[in-house]
């Protein structure tokens, strides 16, 4: 999906129930909240505090992040539906106490139909200081009675896909003595090399961010660095973990990886329609990414009940199962993993929509 002035938004968010463009000069606050279903429930959905280089790049993300959020929430089996935000500046240097607590503002005149969390350029704290202009915030500090970090469980339920994967493409679920290479090693690429070294996985690892690289260094010293994800991705892989941002898996990509599965942290990882055919033909399993990055949807929504970290884990250690019932699916309907895990999303928001509709704030 692709954005430019001469196109009407109505015709990008054609699948979506709301878009809200928020404004605040005084604070510098420019956003972009979207809701794209609210069929199983109130959305929820990370804010995101990225530099985009337009408006339209933001719209363009927001849109198909919120999209992803429907499918995940569905998928995970929550009484949620999808939605997410962007805020566009530079995290580090645009982010303030009054930008934070006008875009709380923005978030509570929805009056609960979008309930936001922590993603990429944001954190726990963050969340605590929208949370002083709105109540429909999750992912906040366990000081604050909140899930705290979401990226814990969110990297949980990557391994957790990751061994479903191993599973069906090897016999068993087990990573040691693999060689997997994570692109990304912030949050949740940090938490994900834990669980891989403890398995007695080799790891290999790439990131822009030098002290990420350095902190994954000091703490796994057997990890290996690469400088660059085209460097990681020619390297010799068993599984290739794309933990960054979206549109890691283009057409290069799939040409040159030796990986056999494909099972990362990142949102929208397939560049393009199609790519999910071309892995296919190559013998590459993809482990389709809303699927396996649930992990920390769950989390933040367990916070909503009243937060109990060992509930919320052994509901993502779900995600393994869930991950073999796409992987049958797939075999079963002849079809790649990507497409089944949609029909069984799909699946789910058409039938509880029968019942439900449109979600109502109340």
């Amino acid at each position: 999906m692709s954005a430019s002035p001469s196109v009407d938004v109505f015709d990008l968010g054609s699948e979506h129930e709301q878009v809200v463009f928020a404004n605040d000069p005084a604070s510098g606050l420019r956003a972009v909240i979207a809701i794209h279903s609210t069929a199983l429930g109130p959305a929820l959905g990370g804010t995101r505090f990225h530099p985009y280089a337009s408006t339209a790049d933001a719209v363009t993300d927001v849109l198909n992040l919120s999209r992803g959020m429907s499918y995940k929430a569905a998928l995970a089996g929550l009484d949620l539906g999808g939605g997410k935000a962007v805020i566009i500046g530079d995290p580090r240097t645009a982010k303030s106490e009054p930008l934070l607590r006008s875009y709380g503002r923005h978030v509570q005149s929805l009056g609960g139909r979008y309930y936001t969390a922590c993603d990429v350029g944001t954190f726990s704290a963050d969340m605590d200081v929208i949370a002083r202009e709105c109540s429909f915030v999750t992912g906040r500090t366990v000081a604050h009675g909140g899930a705290g970090d979401s990226s814990v469980l969110t990297a949980y339920g990557v391994f957790q896909g990751m061994r479903a994967s191993a599973a069906a493409a090897w016999g068993g679920p087990s990573l040691e003595g693999r060689t997997v290479g994570v692109a990304g090693v912030g949050k949740v690429g940090h938490h994900l090399v834990r669980h891989l070294v403890e398995e007695g996985a080799a790891v290999i690892v790439t990131d822009v961010d030098p002290s990420a690289v350095e902190r994954v260094r000091e703490e796994f010293p057997s990890v290996q660095v690469v400088p660059t994800t085209t460097a990681l991705v020619a390297s010799q892989l068993d599984v290739y973990a794309p933990c960054a941002l979206g549109g890691a898996i283009t057409d290069e990509v799939v040409e040159t990886l030796s990986a056999k599965i494909i099972c990362g942290a990142a949102n929208n990882q397939l560049a393009h329609a199609g790519i999910e055919k071309m892995l296919e033909e190559r013998g590459i399993l993809y482990a389709p990414d809303y699927c396996v990055n649930a992990g920390g949807l769950i989390q933040v929504a367990d916070e909503l009940e009243g937060f109990s970290f060992e509930r919320a884990q052994q509901r993502a250690t779900g995600i393994y199962d869930t991950t073999r019932m796409v992987f049958e699916l797939a075999a079963s309907d002849g079809v790649p993993p990507a497409i089944a895990a949609d029909r069984l999303a799909e699946r789910r928001m058409r039938e509880v929509s029968q019942l439900r509709g449109m979600w109502l704030t109340r």
